[in-house]
């Protein structure tokens, strides 16, 4: 079966397995700013992700991928990922998130791209690798692979880091709507970008969502 990893409006093709409040939003700053947001990450870094459904952790070595590391940690530091939803979780391939819930800020970074990193790590169960739908167009959304999805590698998706802790979380994440519309019945991306979480709250309750992600390490 085919799915798609979207970043930002644009699509890539892949192969693979088949409620807070929505004024929620971090208060701003740099976010308006993407090009602001430019500071180098650390060599190893941790991210902890407190959601709906417990924490976990994300340790990024940025030697597998600066580009994604430097982006990821920059956004992680920033809020952008505070009260975002896990809006494409499926079963047994992975869990995607990163279409902030304020359309104001997803309008500025969709074309926030960043160039491409070789891969030198591949997607293995944990491991945690931006979207993209072509070269260069990484921007914000990002997945946590479920099971060894190797097969994305030769596509250019690299993988910058991996949970280390509360992967069982990461597994528990509500799974029901599916794949994403037109595909499936779950979320639009398009919509997503356009109305934020207050679609994502009134047409899709049960997703899970990130309350606060903090740089730890």
């Amino acid at each position: 079966m085919k799915h798609v990893i979207a970043s930002g409006v644009i699509v890539a093709v892949v192969f693979g397995i088949g409620v807070a409040g929505a004024s929620a939003q971090p208060a701003g700053g740099n976010l308006r700013s993407p090009t602001a947001l430019n500071e180098k990450a650390p060599e190893t870094y941790k991210a902890k992700f407190e959601t709906s459904k417990g924490d976990f952790v994300v340790e990024v070595t940025r030697a597998w991928g600066p580009n994604g590391a430097d982006r990821f940690y920059n956004l992680v530091k920033n809020g952008y990922y505070d009260n975002v939803r896990f809006f494409r979780v499926l079963s047994g391939f992975m869990a995607q998130f990163g279409i902030n819930g304020d359309p104001a800020f997803n309008k500025v970074w969709q074309q926030a791209r960043i160039p491409d990193d070789p891969v030198k790590q591949g997607n293995k169960r944990g491991y945690i690798t931006f979207a993209t739908g072509g070269p260069n167009t990484r921007t914000t959304q990002v997945f946590i692979n479920y099971g060894d999805n190797s097969r994305l590698d030769s596509d250019g998706f690299v993988a910058f880091g991996k949970v280390t802790t509360g992967m069982d979380v990461v597994d528990g994440l509500y799974a029901g709507y599916g794949e994403g519309a037109p595909r499936g019945n779950g979320p639009d991306q398009g919509r997503v970008q356009m109305e934020g979480n207050a679609y994502l709250i009134k047409d899709f309750p049960k997703l899970d969502f990130v309350k606060k992600a903090t740089i730890i390490q």
